[in-house]
């Protein structure tokens, strides 16, 4: 059985997935730079930061040069030379060099692997915007992130740095809120010191009440499909429930947001904190596509897909005109800038290349399904599909 490393941090919703999704497939892994020595640790990102150099850091089983980026965290590698990111091809390659698990983690039912696409790609895009707003706006008085990250990234620094780099890290992730969808109206005053106070921007609309609508949304689907079955896609744990319980998992450390989510969705608290304690794993059992899914894909066919769409365009619009520079470095220079509209809230934000990569591969995958099975998928589960994944006019009511 193979020992993955992890280089990464809890702080990070994607790291939370890979740790799900090797407990369930029956693979053991650290998590560094925490769980490495001093001197190993140090090798290793010496390592990791000279194949980002090289361009030899892969996503299984290919990346797009053109669309895709890399993370600052995390990555994962098996022999500590060779390092893949993305946590949704982890689970590719799981599924394809199996160790215990005899059920795939991506179904192979054409329509509930898309679905479970579907789900998967909407939390990991849409939905970290609304658990880091949760994070760094619903619990900015209270979460320990940045004491947490500092501690687990002990072993790269030098003695007394520890405070400075948890500082560093608060003012970072809250300065970054912005591009992760999250702008404060004009005059905010979150209740803590300037630094971790989120920021407005100029010329874009404040996305609190969207982002935290949303959650709420989010939320009270989930409760009712948990109501009905133990996982998102049936009787057992997914690639679809690894990027829920990533996300949503996230905010387990975040006092105010925990405290809210307790008391807004309880079976969700209890069905992240058994995902935290692997109560998951070794767990069989049948998959299947069930009125539940219901109201968690109206949420993501009111968020995720028109969101997606907008990029996409977006991107085209700006390639047309000559822009070759986008996702956080567009940003920070004002450039590659779109607004569009989400649950009847006003936008703006930067194109992101790597959600155009997410958008075509959905899109490619919904053109593989056969025709009697996307029209099925139509009708029961997100009406107007085709309009968003295949460009044809929706009917008119």
């Amino acid at each position: 059985m193979t020992k993955f490393t992890l280089w990464g941090l809890t702080a990070s919703p994607y790291q939370l997935k890979m740790q799900a999704l090797l407990d369930f497939s029956g693979h053991a892994w650290e998590r560094w730079p925490e769980q490495g020595g001093r001197l190993s640790s140090l090798c290793m990102l010496l390592r990791l930061e000279r194949a980002k150099r090289r361009g030899t850091v892969g996503r299984f089983p290919s990346m797009s040069e053109a669309l895709d980026e890399y993370p600052a965290v995390p990555f994962y590698t098996e022999d500590g030379r060779r390092f893949y990111y993305d946590s949704s091809s982890l689970a590719d390659y799981l599924d394809q060099h199996p160790a215990r698990h005899t059920e795939a983690l991506k179904p192979e039912d054409p329509q509930r692997a898309f679905i479970c696409q579907l789900i998967d790609e909407a939390f990991d895009e849409f939905g970290l915007y609304m658990v880091h707003h949760m994070r760094w706006i619903g619990s900015a008085r209270s979460t320990p992130m940045g004491d947490m990250t500092a501690r687990e990234f002990r072993p790269l620094l030098l003695p007394g740095m520890a405070p400075l780099l948890a500082a560093r890290l608060y003012r970072r992730q809250v300065s970054r809120c912005p591009y992760l969808f999250s702008v404060a109206p004009e005059g905010y005053d979150a209740g803590v010191s300037q630094d971790r106070t989120a920021p407005s921007r100029a010329g874009f609309p404040p996305t609190h009440a969207l982002l935290e609508g949303a959650w709420h949304g989010y939320l009270a689907a989930m409760e009712h499909l948990l109501s009905e079955q133990p996982y998102l896609l049936g009787a057992r744990f997914t690639l679809a429930d690894a990027s829920a319980y990533g996300q949503l998992g996230m905010n387990l450390v975040d006092p105010e947001a925990i405290a809210l989510l307790e008391e807004l969705a309880p079976r969700t608290f209890r069905w992240l904190c058994d995902i935290s304690a692997r109560q998951h794993c070794a767990q069989t059992g049948s998959l299947a596509l069930t009125p539940a899914l219901q109201p968690l894909l109206q949420m993501i066919g009111n968020t995720f897909i028109p969101l997606m769409v907008q990029n996409e365009n977006a991107y085209e619009a700006a390639t047309a005109r000559g822009e070759t520079l986008f996702n956080e470095a567009a940003f920070d220079s004002h450039r590659a800038l779109y607004d569009g509209r989400l649950l009847g809230y006003p936008f703006r934000a930067v194109v992101k290349t790597f959600q155009v990569r997410v958008w075509r591969e959905l899109k490619a995958s919904w053109m593989a399904l056969d025709a009697p099975h996307r029209a099925a998928l139509e009708r029961d589960y997100l009406p107007g599909a085709s309009a968003a994944f295949e460009g044809i006019p929706a009917p008119v009511a």
